[in-house]
C-alpha cells in the first residue's frame, strides 16, 4: 500500500499521489496518461482526475501498479475496477493488468482464440484475474518472450493446465516448460501465430506475431509516446548483445504488423508501411550508438 508519508513532492496537491517506492515502470502512465507523468526517476501525478473516465483510469493504474506505490487521500474502493481486467485492446486481444514486481512491472497480454487462449508473459497471480480468465475459457498456451518476464507463469500453468512456450536459451527461468524452442529461425505455431526469435536483449528472446497484425515484442521494441514512433530501450537495458538486438530489429522489417505490444514501454499502432520505415530508422539510431 502507498504511504502518504512517503508522498513524492513532485505530485500535485489532491487525492491521488505516488510515493517513493515507485520503480518508474510506466504502468500508471500507460493506463492513465491524463493523470501520471514521468518525473525524474519516478512517476508522479501531474494533474488530478477531472472527470469520471479519468478517475476510473487512475484507479486502474492504482490497481495494476506492481509495487503498490499509488495511493489516495480519499477513500476509494479499487474493487470497482477489478472487473475491467483483462482490458480489451482490440479484436480479442487484451492487456492483462496486475503487473508483477517479479518482472519489474512488465506488461502481459491475453489473446482469446477459438483454438485455445494465450497468455503472453505473466501478470501477478491474483484471484480476480484468474476468475475472469476462467470465464473467458482459460489459458491453453503461455508464451514467454524471455527470462525477465516469466513472473508467476508456473502458477498460471498449473491452474489452467497450460503449455508454456519458451526458447531453450531462457529455459532456466522456467525449467519445467512444456514446449521448448530451439534455433533462431521463425517458428509457425498453430493457426494465426508465428514465433520469431529475436536475440539481443537476452540470448533466447522471442516475439510473437498474431494475425499479421499484433506483434508482442517483449523487451525488443516499444512505442515512444512522446515522439509518436517505434523505438527501443537504451543499450544499458540490453543484457546479451546490442549488435544482435540491432540485427533482430532489422529482421522484423520482414514481418507485417500494425500493433506493437511490448513487455516494457507503451503500446502503439501504426500502418504496416509506417512500421517498416520506422524500423529502418530505429536500426539507424541503434547503429549510431
Amino acid at each position: 500500500m502507498a504511504d502518504n508519508n512517503k508522498r513524492l513532492s513532485t505530485n500535485v496537491d489532491g487525492d491521488f499521489y505516488v510515493d517513493s517506492t515507485c520503480i518508474n515502470c510506466d504502468t500508471c502512465r500507460q493506463l492513465a496518461p491524463d493523470t501520471f507523468r514521468e518525473s525524474g526517476d519516478y512517476s508522479a501525478v501531474y494533474k488530478q482526475p477531472g472527470n469520471q473516465r479519468q478517475a476510473r483510469a487512475a484507479l486502474q493504474a492504482l490497481l495494476c501498479c506492481p509495487t503498490g506505490s499509488i495511493g489516495t487521500v480519499e477513500k476509494h474502493d479499487a474493487r470497482e475496477v477489478m472487473g475491467d481486467f483483462p482490458l480489451l485492446i482490440e479484436d480479442g486481444v487484451y492487456y492483462a493488468g496486475f503487473n508483477s514486481p517479479k518482472s519489474y512491472g512488465g506488461n502481459s497480454y491475453f489473446i482469446k482464440h477459438a483454438d485455445g487462449n494465450w497468455l503472453v508473459d505473466s501478470p501477478k497471480f491474483v484471484r480476480p484475474l484468474v476468475e475472469k480468465l476462467d470465464q473467458l475459457g482459460g489459458v491453453r498456451y503461455i508464451f514467454l518472450t524471455h527470462r525477465d518476464d516469466v513472473a508467476e507463469a508456473s502458477k498460471y500453468a498449473e491452474r489452467f493446465g497450460s503449455d508454456r512456450i519458451i526458447h531453450r536459451a531462457e529455459l532456466s527461468a522456467q525449467p519445467n516448460s512444456e514446449i521448448v524452442l530451439d534455433g533462431y529461425d521463425p517458428h509457425p505455431f498453430a493457426y494465426d501465430f508465428l514465433i520469431v526469435p529475436t536475440p539481443g536483449h537476452t540470448k533466447g528472446h522471442c516475439v510473437l506475431l498474431y494475425k499479421n497484425r499484433y506483434l508482442f515484442t517483449g523487451d525488443t521494441l516499444a512505442w515512444d509516446r512522446d515522439r509518436r514512433r517505434l523505438d527501443v530501450h537504451s543499450p544499458r537495458y540490453c543484457w546479451y548483445s546490442w549488435q544482435e538486438q540491432t540485427r533482430s530489429i532489422e529482421r522484423l522489417r520482414d514481418l507485417t504488423f500494425e500493433w506493437v505490444l511490448p513487455g516494457h514501454g507503451q503500446r502503439g499502432k501504426v500502418s504496416p508501411k509506417q512500421a517498416r520505415q520506422q524500423l529502418l530508422e530505429v536500426v539507424e539510431r541503434m547503429e549510431a550508438l
